[in-house]
């Protein structure tokens, strides 16, 4: 047998042998999440309407014109019409693969679509279409895995990561290997403070801004559309809403997470402060200051001449500061701190008149008379401990909120008797 088996080992070809050692010593088996791709094609050919999509990972939520748009993360867009508070209707789910934030200025919407903003027509939202698209202007980013096991290496010519497949992975070892930067999932919406209350019927009018949560990246002043993404701060101009034309882009600085819109001014909020513009000239922004804080996420809500901050630990923004702080902005050349108020797990927050809405985490939602920014705490008038808030719209007495079961919509209008007025809650994915 052995004269049988020595010839055949001899006459393996040298350059075999020497692929198998390359093979061996370049190559690695481990068990982690490999990348599940959807390619360039798929995306730009993957808005369609849905029907009866359950609601499972919400994202930001917006207002506009009686409808309540919520994003799915990385899938697409919930629709309702929420003409009556009581009994919102679903309309088509929207398939926006990669969206995470969105804005609606008249009837047209803007979302991120993986590296591409798209443009949608919501005038009809039983036939909500892409009219507009610009490709490869957003930076390439992934999900993030619910794991501890490792990512494999991202080949970005295959595609955009949409999702994570747990199993043993095989790939060759790269001196230099790529890491890209990952998806935030905070749940929030765009603040805008412009007309927004119409009677639409079957969609979306073409006038005004909607109005959303507290942790928005997208923002729309006049015909500029701002985007906030990787630290930049994209400016587009959209005289003509379905082609966008992107304008410039500066770098505020970093760990820039959230964005809020006033008629004049716009608030960035960092990791580690605040930043404020002048963008009375839309198309041209003047820095006027930043106020610093300690490291921690941070939405911001501005009202006449304070700004509210929620100061969060326990996430990938570091820190481990809870509470909210008040905010003198009435010189904005020089804000200062009027008080600080310790909090539990603060999220997105609202303010309405003189109520405060906080999310305040695994505590709940907390409805403060805020009339004496000095003495917030004391005047806690109503708290809801059984529902993880995550983000709330206050709209005319009515408050729309976004947490981890799904959404619900309270009557306000009375703040000694707050009511619920209807509840759409998520359906855990099998």
């Amino acid at each position: 047998m052995k004269s049988k088996i020595i010839p055949i080992i001899l006459f393996i070809p040298l350059s075999l042998i020497f692929f198998i050692s390359c093979e061996d010593t370049n190559y690695r088996e481990y068990k982690g999440n490999a990348p599940v791709y959807i390619t360039y094609e798929e995306l730009r050919n993957a808005i369609v309407l849905d029907e009866n999509v359950p609601l499972e990972n919400p994202g930001k939520i917006y207002f506009k014109d009686d409808f309540i748009f919520i994003i799915e993360e990385l899938k697409g867009i919930h629709v309702f019409d929420n003409h009556d508070p009581s009994s919102p209707v679903e309309k088509p789910f929207v398939r926006v693969p990669g969206v995470v934030d969105m804005v609606i200025s008249g009837n047209i919407l803007y979302a991120d679509s993986f590296v591409d903003l798209v443009v949608l027509d919501v005038s009809d939202v039983e036939n909500i279409h892409e009219t507009g698209r610009i490709k490869d202007i957003l930076p390439y980013t992934v999900p993030p895995v619910d794991n501890d096991f490792p990512r494999g290496y991202i080949d970005k010519k295959k595609g955009l990561v949409m999702d994570w497949e747990l199993k043993t992975i095989k790939e060759r070892v790269y001196e230099d290997p790529v890491d890209y930067p990952i998806f935030s999932t905070g749940l929030s919406g765009a603040r805008e403070d412009l007309a927004f209350f119409s009677s639409s019927g079957g969609g979306v009018s073409s006038g005004g801004v909607g109005i959303g949560g507290s942790m928005a990246r997208f923002g729309v002043r006049e015909e500029v559309l701002y985007l906030l993404e990787d630290n930049k701060l994209s400016l587009f101009d959209i005289s003509v809403k379905s082609t966008p034309a992107k304008l410039f882009e500066i770098s505020p600085g970093w760990n820039i997470e959230t964005m809020f819109l006033t008629e004049k001014n716009m608030f960035l909020g960092t990791r580690t402060g605040m930043i404020i513009y002048d963008i009375t000239n839309p198309y041209s922004l003047v820095r006027m200051s930043t106020y610093n804080h300690l490291r921690s996420c941070d939405p911001v809500v501005v009202d006449d001449t304070l700004a509210y901050v929620t100061l969060r630990s326990g996430t990938n923004c570091g820190g481990s500061i809870n509470c909210l702080d008040v905010i003198n902005i009435k010189n904005l050349t020089a804000p200062s701190l009027i008080k600080s108020y310790p909090m539990t797990s603060p999220h997105g927050l609202g303010k309405d008149g003189d109520l405060l809405f906080i999310c305040d985490g695994n505590a709940g939602l907390k409805i403060y008379d805020a009339s004496d920014p000095n003495n917030i705490s004391s005047h806690l008038i109503y708290t809801y401990p059984g529902i993880n808030a995550f983000d709330v719209i206050p709209i005319g007495n009515v408050l729309v909120l976004i947490g981890e079961d799904g959404l619900y919509q309270y009557d306000y209008s009375n703040v000694q008797d707050i009511s619920l007025l209807s509840s759409i809650m998520i359906i855990p994915e099998e």
